[in-house]
């Protein structure tokens, strides 16, 4: 990565704002030179060195994506290698190659080996903040999750990150992070901090 690091932002729908303070916060913690760019159109994808797909609601934005055209060339940099990803809550659905009663026919970005299950932990009033030990933090986490899906297994290069009652919460596959969580939704920027390394 030579020059300024541009990262972008799936803009259609969840914490765009929030993604956009924090990733901002950690490159100006970080001196590093870099920019964000809120990803609307397929032309956006060939601008940026890595991209947050926020919460939101998966089947709506897999539709957008697709709908877009964002979704082929999405797919394309993926299978090239070239684009790192951080999948948070929604983001983490459309990362993964499989979904539990997948009854819409979600369109999935198929980045990372796992199987995930939406809604796992309930509804937006079942919302909760909980501890967690992340394998790459020396201290605990602490998540927020609204609605948050569960990814129910792991295969081939895909590895375990973090758990919460035996469930899998946080994972990475190369260069693509999936989390259950909302990292944007607290002050702690190290899942950005993490993010942003794998990008440089």
């Amino acid at each position: 990565m030579v020059g300024i690091l541009t990262i972008g932002i799936l803009s259609l729908q969840g914490a765009i704002s929030e993604h956009r303070q924090s990733i901002t916060k950690t490159l100006e913690k970080a001196k590093i030179k870099g920019t964000v760019l809120l990803v609307r159109s397929p032309k956006d994808i060939n601008e940026i060195d890595g991209l947050i797909i926020p919460g939101g609601e998966s089947t709506t934005i897999a539709r957008i994506l697709v709908q877009s055209g964002l979704y082929d060339t999405l797919r394309q940099r993926i299978q090239e290698g070239k684009l790192p990803i951080m999948g948070t809550c929604a983001g983490c659905v459309l990362l993964a190659k499989e979904m539990v009663e997948n009854r819409e026919n979600v369109p999935l970005l198929c980045a990372m080996d796992m199987c995930v299950k939406r809604n796992a932990f309930g509804r937006q009033k079942e919302s909760f903040e909980k501890a967690l030990s992340f394998s790459e933090f020396t201290e605990e986490y602490q998540a927020v999750f609204i609605r948050a899906p569960v990814i129910t297994k792991v295969w081939g290069k895909c590895h375990i990150l973090a758990t919460l009652d035996q469930k899998i919460v946080a994972a990475r596959h190369d260069q693509f992070l999936a989390l259950s969580f909302h990292p944007e939704l607290t002050t702690d920027l190290r899942v950005h901090r993490y993010f942003v390394k794998m990008i440089l």
